[in-house]
């Protein structure tokens, strides 16, 4: 007696089929994240200009001095965190308030608010860019121990 080995027409049918389906899901998976490929650029310059301002402002005076008002985006006059409460600029600029042409599209909030911690005045700053739909808010923190 003699035994056939090999796959029958059933069998293989079924297994095209599972292959295709597994298939598919994997296209899609791919096919999703490469329409989504150019966010985490967007991401990072984001993350770039909140860092880079956050850094700005907690390198400022903790002390108010006289109020300086916003001149367009230019911020080589403010002289104190204070200063920065309520800037709301649609572009990126630097400090003379030269918009920066590669960041165009991305929007900067600042909100810069008084929070004692365990009695040692502080002052929390909220730095957030958008850019479309997108937003990210850096939050950090000024303390006036010395004070």
């Amino acid at each position: 007696m003699r035994t056939e080995r090999g796959v029958t027409l059933p069998e293989l049918v079924i297994t095209i089929v599972v292959l295709g389906v597994g298939l598919a899901g994997v296209l899609l998976a791919f096919n999703q994240s490469i329409a989504a490929s150019a966010d985490p650029l967007q991401r990072k310059q984001m993350l770039s200009v909140a860092e880079e301002m956050l850094e700005e402002i907690r390198l400022r005076s903790f002390v108010p001095a006289a109020p300086v008002a916003a001149a367009g985006c230019a911020r080589a006059a403010f002289n104190d965190i204070d200063d920065y409460a309520g800037y709301n600029q649609p572009d990126v600029c630097d400090l003379d308030g030269n918009p920066i042409p590669a960041l165009a599209g991305y929007a900067v909030t600042v909100a810069v608010a008084d929070v004692p911690l365990n009695g040692v005045p502080a002052k929390r700053i909220a730095v957030t860019v958008s850019r479309g739909a997108d937003a990210l808010t850096l939050v950090g923190y000024r303390t006036g121990w010395a004070l």
